[in-house]
């Protein structure tokens, strides 16, 4: 009988075809939710999941014979590492897959919102043509202050290296210049909010990180940032953020990510904190679909594979 492998989301055809190849029995159904797996997950070999399915002790525990666990794309804060590694499972994400795609996502919201570019497409088709209040900020010669240096990251810096902007960056465990980034200042975080212009987060949600961007954060900038977030939704604290707009303690903010990202199950306070975020006119919104593309469906699957190959063969 050949070991079996489940896979729980969307993926592209390769990865199904690749373990199959590898003489696999695949098992691809996006049905299986967190009340079904613990039920059939005893007779898997792995499996290659997505932020639908948590991977905690107690899951993991129902997998004796799992040998990895898969996640399509990058955040890892849906498995309990540790106790999946102590238990000799190994955890394999992809965040190569989609960098380019979140790069690109991050850089796009930016000139959007520097450009008012929604705000001026909505006015022109209801046939008002707003110039002045239009007008724009270029990029060149600004300070963008990059927050979390790893796969994506690194990829936004690279991309705007020739932008002939200023490029800063705070990483904690990425502290020291490497010669892939030379055009990359690394500096402190009270550096970030003193001089960046621009500050994009590429971080992980860590105990660390969450609610990094906090009260606190925001009144330390001194020159009212574009705040872009492409990573994590609770690494920003929402109500302080709000505060932040209202206060233009930063210029504006361009939100891929958020703490609640379903609407129709949010708190009384959450609908109101919605309510009053998306009325902000110096907000750029979209459903975390920064990593959500088709190049990078194919690619996740591509990098998933290999390093599934890496432990099974």
């Amino acid at each position: 009988m050949r070991p079996k492998i489940l896979i729980t989301d969307k993926v592209h055809p390769l990865l199904p075809k690749g373990l199959e190849d590898l003489g696999f029995d695949v098992q691809y159904d996006t049905s299986v939710e967190m009340d079904v797996l613990p039920a059939i997950l005893d007779q898997y070999t792995g499996i290659v999941i997505n932020s639908k399915i948590r991977m905690t002790p107690e899951m993991i525990d129902r997998g004796p014979s799992l040998q990895f666990i898969g996640r399509l794309g990058s955040g890892m804060e849906i498995i309990d590492v540790p106790y999946a590694t102590s238990k000799g499972i190994a955890c394999l994400n992809s965040p190569e897959g989609n960098r380019d795609a979140v790069a690109e996502h991050a850089i796009g919201m930016l000139l959007a919102f520097n450009n008012h570019l929604l705000r001026a497409d909505e006015e022109v088709k209801k046939k008002e043509w707003n110039r002045e209040a239009n007008r724009g900020t270029e990029i060149k010669g600004k300070t963008l202050g990059i927050i979390g240096l790893g796969n994506t990251g690194s990829c936004v810096a690279k991309k705007m290296s020739s932008w002939e902007l200023n490029i800063i960056s705070y990483d904690k465990y990425r502290p020291n210049s490497d010669q892939e980034l030379p055009f990359v200042k690394r500096v402190n975080l009270e550096d970030i909010l003193n001089q960046a212009d621009i500050i994009t987060l590429h971080l992980p949600l860590t105990a660390e990180t969450r609610h990094l961007v906090n009260r606190s954060f925001f009144q330390k900038c001194k020159k009212s940032p574009v705040l872009i977030n492409t990573s994590r939704g609770d690494v920003v604290n929402t109500y302080d953020l709000l505060e932040a707009l209202e206060n233009n303690w930063i210029k504006g903010a361009c939100l891929d990510v958020f703490e609640n990202e379903k609407p129709g199950h949010y708190s009384r306070s959450e609908e109101e904190l919605y309510s009053r975020l998306f009325e902000h006119k110096n907000l750029i919104v979209s459903p975390h679909i920064a990593g959500w593309t088709h190049e990078s469906l194919e690619k996740i699957a591509s990098v998933l594979l290999e390093k599934i190959k890496n432990v099974v063969c």
